[in-house]
């Protein structure tokens, strides 16, 4: 266990949309969204930074004073990629990973979820570079990533895992407060929490460590 202080901690929320164009995944975000708020509650009044990452629906909160948090960041120069290899996922998502039968895909989502509040002093983006800045003005260095999805969204986008840990950012993964797109019909043929499981895994191995919500409520100053 290690001490860090709350100064140079930040949480981001990947991806929790109000809707998914998959309903599995929408019902499941929905409850993931209930037990996120008063982890981000507790974290938000003990001083911790909060990061909203909804992608693709930036239009929705352009006028936000917590848009403009992010986007006014002072520019500093994006550090050289860390080389990291890892073998591929151990689940097989090649299908869209929906468990609940609609095909094909489509932009469900036009904003985060309303179950999880935005503070004051929150800031909002879903761009890397963006968040970086925002972090390095904050002297962030330790980033506690949740949301949707484990084997998509939160390690392949550009403000998540794979990429803020090739630029030095030490990631943390809230493994209780997350989900995969895993279709059980799909190698390796396991159930959908068995899925999860099997790529948090992955991602404590070849990426980051993990960390339960309660230890993270549990740990607040």
């Amino acid at each position: 266990m290690k001490e860090v202080p709350v100064a140079e901690v930040a949480i981001i929320i990947c991806d929790m949309w109000d809707k998914h164009w998959c309903e599995g995944a929408t019902e499941r975000c929905g409850a993931l969204a209930d037990k996120m708020s008063p982890v981000i509650k507790a974290a938000r009044v003990k001083g911790i930074q909060i990061i909203h990452a909804p992608s693709e629906t930036m239009n929705f909160y352009k006028d936000t004073p917590q848009r403009r948090r992010v986007m006014l960041a002072a520019p500093v120069e994006v550090p050289k990629p860390l080389e990291i290899s890892e073998p591929p996922l151990p689940i097989d998502d090649s299908d869209g990973g929906c468990d609940s039968g609609q095909k094909p895909w489509y932009k469900a989502w036009t904003r985060e979820t309303a179950k999880l509040d935005i503070g004051e002093f929150d800031g909002i983006s879903d761009n890397g570079q963006e968040v970086y800045r925002f972090l390095r003005q904050l002297g962030v260095k330790y980033l506690i990533v949740m949301g949707v999805h484990t084997n998509m969204c939160v390690l392949n986008r550009t403000f998540a895992i794979r990429q803020m840990t090739r630029w030095g950012i030490h990631c943390m993964l809230a493994r209780d407060l997350t989900d995969t797109m895993y279709n059980p019909q799909s190698r390796p043929f396991v159930s959908h929490d068995k899925g999860t499981e099997l790529v948090i895994a992955h991602i404590e191995k070849y990426w980051c460590p993990s960390l339960l919500s309660g230890d993270l409520v549990a740990g607040l100053p």
